[in-house]
């Protein structure tokens, strides 16, 4: 079996996002066992045209070139062409390997208000949000994903909504993200809390420093840097005094057990950003027993794993947490939740399983001019 994703990253070579955490970890456990795994990306600094990562044949375009992916979609003479996240690939792939399957795995599908939070705060700037618009969200791929074999959502809450955003005649499915559980955990003996993800605008950074500020018995522990370069210096230059405040920068989590180690330290992760899927960093966070304190709240999961917040008064929350051990409960609640539904081998046993049963269906796509 040959399996080509396609993405818009894969979590290397100085591009470090969740749709590439995701797409490097599925790709690298389908190849350890036995698939012959391909990724189509574009090109970042320093990435050479063809490069093997994790086991993974990893193909790259320019980036301002999107329309020479196509020989490399082909080059790659794939079964299953699965693109997470839908973008001009997604289209291409389905216009010239009409005979393979097709999949799509939505991880954050953005509607107008969520791109438009996205030009309002970008992570680079609005000009690479306006590019990534274009390349993620015009009338091809709106059309390829009414055409396609198969449609995946990361979370419940995300199916109505991708159903409705592209006027689909029946839901999407549930396909879980894999992540690995951490066992024999052991929790700092003094309170420590975590904040895992870039360091942008949109995340806000800035409530999790402040909170540090208002809570100097608990250590305070950043993993993440801003793509801004003078964003983040700013950050660092305006909070790196804090005495309970460590900010370690990027961490390399498929390089260095770090990261793990931080999370297993920590008693709650904080997740401040003003819009979120389901990220990766609240299954990782569940999977060390963290419990999660966050403003945004998809399927539930500050709900019932730690605390929402609603009126961005973290502090409260953050109380809540602290106080009669709370946060205990809430992070072996989660911790259990995430073992039986995303735990790693479980989920790519789901995705085998997936490719065997689609390979093995005789439904034919209908009118493939359609796409022309």
């Amino acid at each position: 079996m040959k399996v080509c994703f396609i993405c818009v990253e894969i979590f290397a070579w100085g591009k470090y996002g969740g749709f590439g955490r995701a797409t490097r970890l599925i790709g690298r456990e389908l190849a350890k066992r036995g698939i012959e795994v391909f990724a189509v990306v574009p090109r970042q600094k320093n990435q050479k045209p063809i490069e093997y990562l994790d086991g993974i044949t990893v193909f790259s375009f320019p980036k301002y070139l999107p329309w020479t992916s196509r020989k490399l979609l082909k080059k790659t003479n794939a079964d299953i062409f699965h693109s997470e996240e839908p973008s001009l690939g997604t289209y291409l792939a389905l216009k010239d390997m009409p005979k393979s399957k097709h999949l799509i795995t939505f991880r954050d599908p953005r509607n107008f208000d969520d791109w438009k939070m996205e030009f309002d705060l970008p992570s680079l700037n609005k000009i690479q949000v306006l590019s990534n618009y274009l390349y993620e969200n015009n009338f091809l791929v709106k059309k390829a994903i009414r055409r396609i074999d198969n449609l995946f959502c990361t979370s419940n809450f995300l199916i109505s909504k991708v159903k409705n955003m592209y006027s689909l005649d029946k839901n999407p499915s549930f396909l879980p993200t894999p992540v690995a559980i951490k066992r024999n955990i052991k929790k700092s003996s003094k309170p420590t809390v975590c904040f895992l993800a870039r360091l942008d605008r949109r995340k806000r950074p800035e409530i999790f420093f402040n909170l540090a500020k208002k809570f100097p018995e608990v250590n305070f522990i950043t993993m993440g840097k801003s793509r801004d370069n003078s964003w983040n210096n700013f950050l660092q230059k305006k909070y790196s005094q804090i005495p309970n405040l460590e900010i370690k920068g990027f961490i390399d989590q498929f390089s260095s057990d770090k990261h793990s180690i931080i999370l297993e330290r920590s008693w709650i992760m904080v997740n401040t950003a003003t819009r979120e899927s389901l990220p990766n960093s609240f299954l990782e966070a569940a999977a060390h027993k963290c419990a999660i304190l966050s403003a945004v709240d998809p399927d539930g999961f500050a709900s019932k794993f730690g605390y929402h917040v609603k009126d961005n008064d973290f502090a409260k929350g953050f109380d809540f947490l602290l106080s009669e051990q709370k946060w205990q409960e809430k992070g072996q609640q989660g911790y259990k939740y995430v073992k039986n539904n995303f735990e790693l081998n479980l989920a790519i046993d789901k995705h085998i399983n997936l490719y065997n049963e689609i390979l093995k269906s005789n439904n034919s796509r209908q009118n493939n001019k359609a796409l022309i």
